[in-house]
């Protein structure tokens, strides 16, 4: 029985690369494509100073923001106290001293509710547990 011929390609490999000589190629198609021009076009320019125009105006409008910011700042923030940071952090020291004060009076709140369930079950039997 004879050997079945798959061509020139065996289990397991490629097919050969069709490899041409560059100048078959590259002869019949670089005659058909223009260079480009080194300038640019009146409708490039016109496009590109647009986008100039644009860019200019929002860093316009950012800087108008951060001025504004500034001014801001420094018409709240009171004299003498070294700046905003230091107003940020005394309004954050008056958050922490809120929540710690809150959290101490819940834990007197618990700890007096355990004083009185305490008194009304072993003290006064009220209710007895057995």
């Amino acid at each position: 029985m004879a050997k079945r011929v798959r061509g020139s390609v065996r289990p397991g490999q490629r097919r050969p690369i069709d490899r041409r000589p560059a100048g078959a190629t590259a002869s019949g198609s670089s005659a058909t494509v223009e260079p480009r021009p080194a300038g640019l076009t009146s409708i490039e320019e016109a496009r590109a100073a647009e986008l100039e125009q644009a860019l200019l105006a929002q860093e316009r409008q950012a800087e108008a923001s951060r001025a504004r910011a500034r001014e801001r700042a420094t018409r709240e923030a009171p004299s003498g106290t070294g700046g905003s940071l230091a107003v940020r952090a005394e309004q954050e020291y008056a958050y922490v001293a809120r929540d710690v004060r809150q959290i101490g009076e819940m834990a007197v709140l618990m700890l007096a509710i355990l004083f009185g369930l305490w008194f009304l079950i072993d003290i006064a039997k009220v209710f007895p547990i057995h």
